[in-house]
């Protein structure tokens, strides 16, 4: 109840999560790198104004469309053509940029850290009532002291199996849920720090190889591919791809 509609939403849509684990996989980092090398690439070779077309509608975009996953309504996608934006509107000041997208991070992050809070905050409340319902299971023991201790037995039993379930499903169920989420959430933003490392490579003068090699040094280690595997996956971008 203390909840907004919209949190309670997310939060139970986010819970399978906990179990599939992050959004962006091994092959979603390595497409990731070879979009911002055609990106970057294309604004070195034909400058900003050839840039434009592809952020402006990326889902009419060849570069783009060859990155699904990534440009299917997600933050990636904003995050990169709102960054590109920037650029064509003259600011290229890469200290400049990188705190504007820093801004935009820190902002995302910590509205995706709500679900994940909200697991635990909730684990809480599950325990505390058990524990209220445990007294009052003592107290009303406490009325029937008279009776033989077979029925006291019992009606201890009942208040402290009520107690063990309520602390089993705070800290051994909901707690743990929360704790993945979290983590999930953390890893899932390293994807868009990889944006902003090659982004802002690339306005300190970098070749779209470089940077994107910068990139790559962001991309956790789990997931990153190797400088051998980098390089044959932008080898088979067709020459024409921007």
């Amino acid at each position: 109840m203390g909840n907004s509609i919209g949190d309670v939403k997310t939060t139970v849509g986010n819970i399978a999560k906990a179990f599939s684990g992050p959004k962006w996989k091994t092959a979603d980092y390595r497409d990731l790198l070879c979009l911002l090398f055609l990106l970057t690439k294309t604004m070195k070779m034909k400058g900003m104004i050839a840039l434009e077309a592809h952020i402006e509608k990326p889902s009419e975009s060849s570069i783009f469309k060859r990155y699904p996953k990534i440009s299917k309504g997600s933050f990636a996608l904003d995050f990169i053509c709102d960054t590109l934006r920037m650029m064509t509107m003259s600011l290229e000041d890469p200290h400049q940029v990188e705190t504007a997208m820093e801004k935009l991070l820190e902002k995302h992050h910590s509205r995706a850290l709500v679900p994940a809070g909200r697991p635990d905050h909730d684990g809480r409340r599950i325990a505390c009532p058990r524990h209220r319902c445990a007294v009052l299971g003592v107290i009303k023991t406490m009325g029937s002291i008279t009776e033989p201790p077979e029925i006291l037995g019992g009606m201890i039993g009942g208040a402290l199996v009520g107690t063990f379930l309520g602390v089993f499903l705070a800290y051994g169920l909901v707690g743990p849920i929360a704790v993945r989420l979290k983590g999930i959430v953390d890893e899932e933003a390293q994807f868009y720090h990889v944006i902003r490392d090659i982004l802002v490579a690339h306005l300190h003068g970098n070749s779209a190889q470089v940077s994107v090699e910068i990139g790559r040094g962001s991309v956790p280690s789990l997931a990153q591919p190797s400088f051998a595997q980098l390089e044959e996956a932008l080898n088979t971008i067709p020459t024409d791809a921007s």
